[in-house]
């Protein structure tokens, strides 16, 4: 049975080495940040991250360069079924 979830987005506050922030995405209550190998799963919190809309993700990749395909690969936590 394939489980459907939502996900939202974050992006973090600019600094000196990310000027445009870091792509956040929350899935299933875990937390990842987008990678040049793509999601790789945090374990702290994303206190100071604001929440964006998808279109404000997608504008954040094209604007980075980065494959809006990746929006979609949001890896789902295991369920443990």
């Amino acid at each position: 049975m394939e489980v459907k979830m939502g996900v939202r987005y974050l992006r973090t506050e600019p600094t000196m080495v990310f000027p445009h922030g870091r792509l956040l995405a929350v899935r299933g209550g875990k937390l990842h940040v987008l990678a040049p190998d793509g999601w790789d799963p945090v374990s702290t919190r994303a206190d100071r991250a604001r929440p964006i809309s998808r279109e404000e993700a997608e504008d954040w990749c094209e604007h980075e360069g980065w494959d809006l395909h990746l929006l979609d690969t949001v890896p789902i936590p295991d369920q443990g079924f």
